[in-house]
Parts: C-alpha cells; structure tokens; sequence
C-alpha cells in the first residue's frame, strides 16, 4: 500500500479511538452510561438455506452458512473479533 495511503488509514483509526474514548469520558463525567455500539454485521437470507453474513458498515459478504445457527454464530465471532477479543474455533474467548 502506498505510504500515503496507510498514513491516511493510521490517521482515521487514531481519530476514531480518540473520538471513542472522548465519548466515554463525556458520559462517566455526566453519571450516565455510554450508548451501545451499533452492530456490524448482519445476517441475512440468500435462500432456503443460505445464510450471507454482512458487513453493515460496507455491505460486503464476509461470509456464508448454510444453517440460521452457524450464520449466527459467524457474525457474533466477527462482532467479537472486531472488539478485539480472540475467539477460537469453538467461539469461547481466551
């Protein structure tokens, strides 16, 4: 990737973590919980029994499954993966 380019992505995560922990911040000083986190991935149905997970933020497939559990399950390992825990196989976090 150029180097201009990376510079750009590193600059918008930085704002964003910033941006985060400012938001936090704010709510701890006013006594009130911070609101949840919208979901990033979304389930949806390609079939009689095919399940797409999707990216909401992109609208990419990031996967697919072919049981309404295991489509589940995919997305709320991506959700975790995304906030940073490490989920093996089995989905239990270490």
């Amino acid at each position: 990737m150029h180097p201009a380019m990376q510079a750009r992505i590193d600059g918008n995560i930085a704002l964003h973590i910033r941006a985060t922990a400012a938001t936090a911040e704010f709510y701890a000083m006013i006594g009130k919980e911070a609101p949840a986190s919208k979901v990033r991935f979304q389930v949806v149905t390609k079939g009689s029994n095919a399940y797409h997970v999707i990216e909401r933020s992109t609208g990419k497939v990031k996967g697919f499954r072919f049981s309404w559990k295991a489509a589940i399950n995919l997305a709320q390992e991506l959700e975790s993966r995304a906030d940073g825990a490490k989920v093996d196989i089995e989905g239990r976090v270490k």
